[in-house]
């Protein structure tokens, strides 16, 4: 891959990046550590099953549950 591949690359993912986040910003707190919780749970839940589809599925579903909950 050329230097200005990875330039345009990188300047498309930093825009998408930027786009994603800024859609967020009207979620309540709620709604937030339900995400939050979901993809730290999906993070765990990978690297205990070595990259399990189901693992990381149960463990987003799981992590999500928490972060829900945590605000009550």
């Amino acid at each position: 891959m050329s230097i200005t591949a990875k330039r345009i690359t990188a300047a498309v993912l930093a825009a998408t990046l930027v786009l994603s986040l800024s859609a967020c910003s009207n979620w309540s707190k709620r709604d937030r550590n339900t995400a939050i919780g979901a993809g730290a749970g999906a993070i765990g839940g990978s690297i205990l099953t070595n990259g399990s589809g189901l693992g990381t599925l149960g463990g987003a579903a799981v992590g999500g549950i928490i972060g829900h909950q945590i605000d009550k």
